[in-house]
């Protein structure tokens, strides 16, 4: 190991990993870290992308190396990567390969709430060799939070969020950041009791509760759905009065998105119309 480089124990991987110590070839397949590294200043060192990045932050000139699955192993080796971020969950499995290979790659952990979000970003900062810009950055995020936990509701609306992914729609339980998403806006998550971040549907208990809201995450993309026909299948409508929102891909409306810009879909959904309909002395 050189004096320039530096063993950083990956707890996921189980293994010590050889980085050096400012990493200046990065390949980041997360869109929210990608966020948070641009808005540290450090996208001069970031080489390589995923194809969401571009959704949230300017990659001219940087190379898209892959999807959230998918990624061109020849494109990786021209790129000659000296930090890959990759995340747990679905892309454990491209994170474990390249570890065998010997690549430099790093796992962050999927946040299982804001808190979460802001230590990924510490981790990024100390991964880059740059903790004042991260410090800064959670700080900056820190003072937002406090300031949205502070707005005042007189009612708070019972919220359902179903997150819609093709043939693999989830509830929003209450360990996950997307609970803090409807809490911060001044909603009270039905399933936030539910041990679980992502739980499968349970179409009949949502009818037993009869929710204020539902929002409805979609892809248009990945995975198009047309609202009308989930409406007509539901049923809801018909059987109580409630409010749908609909949330997608664009920065400042995504629930799934864990990046900085997670406090401007906190404040879109605040001051939603339709969220704030109930609120009412």
């Amino acid at each position: 190991m050189s004096d320039s480089s530096r063993l950083i124990r990956c707890e996921i991987l189980d293994r010590q990993i050889e980085f050096p110590a400012r990493p200046q070839r990065v390949v980041c397949l997360v869109s929210g870290w990608s966020e948070a590294l641009w808005q540290m200043g450090l996208s001069d060192r970031v080489v390589g992308v995923s194809k969401y990045c571009q959704r949230y932050v300017g990659t001219t000139g940087k190379v898209v190396a892959g999807d959230y699955l998918r990624v061109d192993e020849e494109v990786l080796d021209r790129l000659q990567p000296d930090l890959i971020l990759v995340t747990g969950g679905v892309q454990l499995g491209l994170a474990r390969c390249w570890a065998k290979q010997g690549r430099p790659v790093f796992v962050l952990p999927l946040p299982d709430s804001m808190a979460g979000i802001l230590e990924n970003i510490r981790r990024l900062g100390a991964l880059m060799g740059e903790m004042t810009p991260a410090h800064q950055l959670t700080e900056r995020m820190l003072g937002g939070i406090a300031r949205l936990g502070a707005s005042s509701r007189v009612t708070s609306p019972r919220v359902y969020a179903e997150l819609w992914f093709g043939r693999h729609p989830r509830m929003t339980g209450g360990l996950t950041f997307v609970h803090d998403i409807v809490r911060l806006a001044g909603g009270h998550n039905i399933f936030s009791h539910l041990a679980e971040g992502y739980p499968k549907l349970d179409v009949a208990e949502v009818e037993r509760i009869r929710p204020d809201v539902v929002l409805l995450f979609h892809e248009a993309d990945d995975h198009p759905l047309n609202v009308t026909d989930w409406m007509a299948e539901r049923g809801w409508s018909q059987r109580w009065d409630f409010r749908l929102i609909e949330c997608g891909i664009e920065p400042g409306r995504n629930l799934i998105h864990d990046g900085p810009s997670i406090l401007d879909t906190v404040r879109w959904l605040q001051n939603h119309p339709s969220f704030i309909a109930s609120d009412k002395p």
